[in-house]
């Protein structure tokens, strides 16, 4: 089976799962999201144990039913086995099996025999596939999903749906697979799940085209042994995204993010992308008000790479004051936005991750943050304040201006802001809104790159390629000189465009230029003449 097929034979299983729950009357219930994922989540590490184990037994490799040949092992066998699977792999009993589940499918109250395999499954390896809150609270992998049935007389025939179709697949072959191929799956398994509500916290999925963008001009030598923080994850697209660019054994995943769902999301795509060992790192809670991530010393902690999409415009009106403290003056240098009387919904949240960003990072550190693009120009205020500290702090890399819709659900123009403490040069400004082309995504539009496009930014960014109308290369000084503004637009040089005529053209071409103003100033005056006249008759009247 090719590569395709099997990704296929993927994206079928998840539609059947879709399937079952509509059925049983859970469709665009807010509830489906949890069962799906969750369901298929069951599937993966059951599976993944398997193709672990068979890596380590080959009696068990050989066998036709490797459940069935590893119930036959003794207590102790059975326990060095599982000494000798890798930390990222969840630990099962054979009553975990989905083939045992199987087995058991005709006894009473199935439903309750396998929502209690998931509580035990995620008991027995709490310590690994946990979320924290903020408040020290621990999410734990799974819930009892067939309790989302109100009626309790379908919830054995529910259970048994769900058992009869995912053990008919066999999803061992995933498993030699990379990145692009979870990144699909993922996208997929999320695509009807993942809206960005209301317009609140990063929950939507960035495109593609901008998370590849940041990880390449970020990671752009090898690095090992490093961290990588986002204080607004989402769904973590741009967490794997720079992972994958350092390489998930090389980097340690640092987040925090206010939404439960988010937070939910981002541990399946740390499962499926080999990054189980940073889950105890992710934290669902308000970094902005509850930052969680602190030193022995209960400092914050700094980051070698931070990455981040944050919301742009939210009211937080109601901690606002509590953010004005003398802990935070440091931390929110730029100040705190005010409470406006009207269109709290419109407080610019985004200004204060940005500072927040800064604070973290170490001593070497690099960033990368979304940013509306009226960020790059406003001249008052926080933004601005914000960008002078980047620029005579000597800490900005340079700025990309990206086309409109870059995001199908906000109109909003974007532009990513690129921080490098190790920059003390030469800063890339790039306008890159003239490039994509425009397509349909659902009932919006949005704009998509082309791979050649987004290696073209990618290149001219780390080239420090100065090209006309695209990209300017400047120095600190000359920054400051236009008012701290990092619009690569103001920054062109004005092009005059010369031509060469004979000096009887010249004063044909001033012949006709005079005798067209002639013209128009005695239209003009026949006008004004006209306009007299009615205010005469007025008068007159």
């Amino acid at each position: 089976m090719t590569d395709l097929e099997f990704q296929n034979k993927t994206k079928a299983l998840i539609d059947s799962l879709k399937s079952i729950s509509a059925n049983y009357g859970l469709g665009n219930d807010a509830s489906e999201f949890t069962i799906i994922t969750q369901v298929f989540l069951y599937k993966f590490i059951n599976d993944k144990f398997a193709y672990e184990l068979k890596k380590i037994d080959s009696n068990l490799a050989k066998a036709n039913s490797w459940g069935k040949e590893l119930c036959k092992y003794s207590e102790d066998d059975y326990e060095m086995l599982l000494l000798q699977l890798s930390a990222d792999t969840a630990k099962l009993k054979p009553e975990h099996f989905i083939s045992t589940l199987f087995s058991r499918q005709n006894e009473s109250d199935f439903a309750k025999l396998f929502d209690d395999t998931l509580m035990d499954i995620a008991f027995t390896n709490n310590d690994i596939f946990s979320v924290k809150t903020d408040g020290g609270a621990k999410v734990r992998l799974f819930e009892r999903i067939t309790e989302f049935i109100k009626d309790e007389s379908k919830r054995d025939a529910f259970a048994k749906a769900i058992v009869n179709k995912i053990v008919s697949v066999n999803f061992e072959h995933i498993f030699t697979q990379k990145y692009d191929f979870y990144a699909t799956i993922f996208e997929y398994l999320i695509k009807d799940y993942n809206s960005n509500s209301g317009g609140k916290y990063a929950e939507y999925f960035t495109p593609h085209a901008v998370a590849k963008i940041m990880a390449s001009i970020m990671v752009n030598k090898p690095v090992h042994n490093v961290t990588v923080y986002d204080p607004s994850a989402g769904s973590g697209t741009l967490l794997m995204n720079i992972a994958h660019a350092i390489g998930e054994d090389k980097c340690t995943i640092y987040s925090q993010d206010i939404s439960q769902k988010s937070s939910g999301l981002l541990r399946l795509n740390l499962i499926l992308n080999g990054l189980v060992h940073s889950i105890s790192n992710i934290i669902q809670g308000n970094t902005i008000l509850h930052p969680y991530h602190r030193n022995k010393k209960g400092e914050l902690e700094k980051f070698d790479y931070i990455v981040s999409n944050p919301p742009f415009k939210l009211d937080f009106s109601d901690f606002r004051d509590d953010l004005d403290s003398k802990e935070n003056h440091e931390r929110f240098f730029a100040g705190i936005p005010k409470t406006p009387a009207k269109a709290k919904d419109k407080m610019a949240i985004y200004a204060l991750f940005l500072q927040h960003i800064i604070y973290s990072l170490s001593k070497n550190g690099k960033a990368a943050i979304v940013v509306p693009t009226g960020f790059i120009t406003a001249q008052s205020g926080i933004d601005k304040k914000i960008r002078k500290k980047l620029i005579d702090s000597k800490m900005l890399a340079g700025v990309i201006s990206m086309p409109s819709n870059i995001f199908a659900n906000t109109p909003t123009n974007v532009s990513i802001v690129f921080i490098d403490k190790n920059n003390h040069e030469d800063v890339v400004l790039i306008d890159a809104s003239s490039l994509g082309k425009t397509v349909k995504d659902g009932k919006n539009q949005k704009t998509e790159l082309t791979p050649e496009e987004e290696q073209y930014i990618i290149n001219s960014f780390l080239n420090k390629s100065a090209i006309n109308e695209f990209a300017v290369v400047a120095k600190y000084n000359e920054l400051k000189e236009k008012n701290y503004s990092l619009s690569a637009g103001q920054y062109f040089d004005i092009k005059i465009e010369y031509s060469d005529i004979s000096q009887q053209e010249y004063l044909d071409k001033m012949k006709s230029f005079q005798d067209n103003l002639n013209a128009l100033f005695n239209e003009s005056k026949v006008l004004e003449n006209k306009i007299q006249n009615n205010l005469k008759g007025l008068r007159y009247e």
